[in-house]
């Protein structure tokens, strides 16, 4: 049935590890059987999922291929330092409030405590993300994205252990707000810093990498479908040395099929060491990254990797 919120028909969640890959694999998201069963596991226990890896590998990714694949509204927060309650929780409507303050001195109300029960009503609160997803009304429970967790400090993390142990806020002036179902929660971090083992405890946890050859391949023919396979077979092979030279910043998923879907707009059917150093601003995204690879790293990565495809066939 339509989920009231998108129009969308939502899907039942999946009844096995198989269901959940094949889920995926139809919005075109490739998980291993270890991801598959923890993202199975997060939706039959009901509990939050906590997904920890480098940038770039498919992490956020996830939660919006959840939430398109079961038809569900998907309700983002995306941490950052300062993220205080008011930009993720809620807030008064501050002008609102001092308006009806306004007219009610105009009028010559004076009950106090209906003008207080007023103000501080649900027509003045301006729900922020945690709150739309715990207060969804009609439908499923939406898919519950805490994007980047580790940009915060920890006393936003503190508040997030009501939110994740009991799917509840406190608000002073109107009490405790309950989620009627427990929306689907992921969290993601690229380990800036640690997050406090009281709120991991509450949550499934799975390490994300990055995929091999063969999956990162599927990937680019998915993805970036008019790229030729001679081509996509380099590009992928390339990238995947480049994560072996200790580089700043390996370069990610997002950024290999930017590289695809770039040198496919490019008509090249395959790498040579100038289009290479032309197109680095797409793979690579720090300067010291890009001046090592176009210093001769980079030329002799292309030579090993053509050498090898040639050996495989």
């Amino acid at each position: 049935m339509p989920d009231g919120k998108t129009g969308v028909p939502s899907a039942p969640i999946p009844r096995s590890i198989d269901e959940t890959i094949g889920l995926l694999s139809a919005e075109d998201y490739l998980a291993g059987r270890s991801l598959a069963t923890v993202i199975f596991l997060a939706l039959k226990m009901k509990r939050p999922l906590f997904l920890e890896g480098e940038a770039g590998v498919g992490k956020t990714e996830i939660a919006k291929t959840l939430a398109k694949a079961l038809g569900r509204p998907l309700i983002r927060l995306q941490c950052y330092e300062g993220l205080d309650i008011s930009s993720a929780v809620y807030e008064w409507n501050y002008p609102a409030q001092m308006l009806d303050i306004r007219l009610a001195e105009a009028t010559g109300i004076g009950d106090r405590d209906r003008l207080e029960a007023d103000l501080f009503s649900e027509r003045h609160l301006i729900r922020r993300p945690v709150l739309q997803a715990l207060g969804q009304e009609g439908g499923p429970a939406p898919v519950f994205l805490i994007d980047e967790l580790d940009r915060t400090d920890e006393a936003f993390e503190a508040f997030l252990l009501e939110v994740l142990s009991d799917f509840q806020v406190t608000i002073p002036e109107l009490g405790t707000i309950r989620a009627a179902e427990p929306p689907i929660v992921i969290i993601t971090t690229n380990r800036t810093r640690e997050i406090h083992d009281a709120l991991k405890r509450r949550c499934l946890y799975h390490w994300v990498d990055y995929p091999d050859a063969a999956q990162e391949l599927e990937i680019i023919r998915r993805k970036v479908p008019q790229c030729g396979e001679t081509l996509s077979r380099q590009i992928v092979a390339y990238v995947q040395k480049l994560r072996t030279l200790d580089l700043f910043k390996n370069p990610g998923v997002a950024e290999t099929i930017d590289w695809a879907t770039a040198l496919t707009e490019l008509d090249r059917i395959a790498l040579d060491p100038e289009t290479i150093a032309d197109t680095l601003g797409t793979l690579l995204k720090y300067q010291d990254d890009i001046a090592r690879i176009k210093g001769g790293a980079g030329e002799r990565v292309l030579n090993e990797v053509k050498a090898e495809l040639l050996a495989a066939g």
